[in-house]
């Protein structure tokens, strides 16, 4: 977990600090990723870099959550446990995928979805018990889609008709 040290430097040196760590986790797989061309680029001591994090996958899943919390800021919707409506998934899969796009982010996502993902583990922030079934089955629907217009965007159009197709489907069900 990223210390109360970094939180508390000037916001230019954690900008530095999160530039580098951008650069080496968007060339290099977590496996392959060192701390020295970080610490060279960020203008810091090797030792301080262990003061703000644990070590690189602890700075790894700092910068992702960064991030996912940029990307997101821009859809930032809860699910309605009221009704299911296909088109709010359609709608949040497409504003993603384009803010990943858009954004200084997206060699890191995607190097992420291909490479570093399964290291990573899952995120954890909704728990399934406050999802029927139906929400559960398009969010992981949509993680999936996500990933595989962010890995192959020539996929992408036929790939969001298919959503569209299975959430339809979904839409159809009568839960009981």
């Amino acid at each position: 977990m990223v210390s109360t040290t970094f939180l508390n430097l000037k916001t230019e040196k954690q900008a530095k600090i999160r530039k580098a760590l951008l650069v080496e986790f968007s060339n290099q797989p977590l496996a392959k990723a060192q701390v020295a061309p970080i610490v060279k680029m960020a203008g810091i001591a090797r030792g301080a870099f262990y003061k703000y994090f644990d070590d690189l996958a602890d700075s790894y899943r700092y910068l992702y959550g960064v991030a996912m919390h940029d990307i997101h800021a821009a859809i930032n919707q809860k699910v309605s446990n009221d009704s299911f409506d296909p088109q709010f998934y359609l709608n949040q899969v497409a504003t993603f995928v384009d803010g990943v796009v858009n954004s200084r982010y997206q060699e890191l996502i995607k190097m992420h979805l291909d490479k570093n993902e399964s290291l990573i583990g899952e995120d954890r922030s909704q728990p399934v018990s406050e999802l029927d079934s139906r929400q559960w089955a398009a969010m992981i629907l949509s993680h999936q889609v996500i990933k595989t217009i962010l890995l192959n965007p020539e996929r992408k159009v036929q790939t969001m008709k298919r959503l569209k197709e299975v959430l339809e489907l979904l839409d159809g069900e009568e839960m009981g």
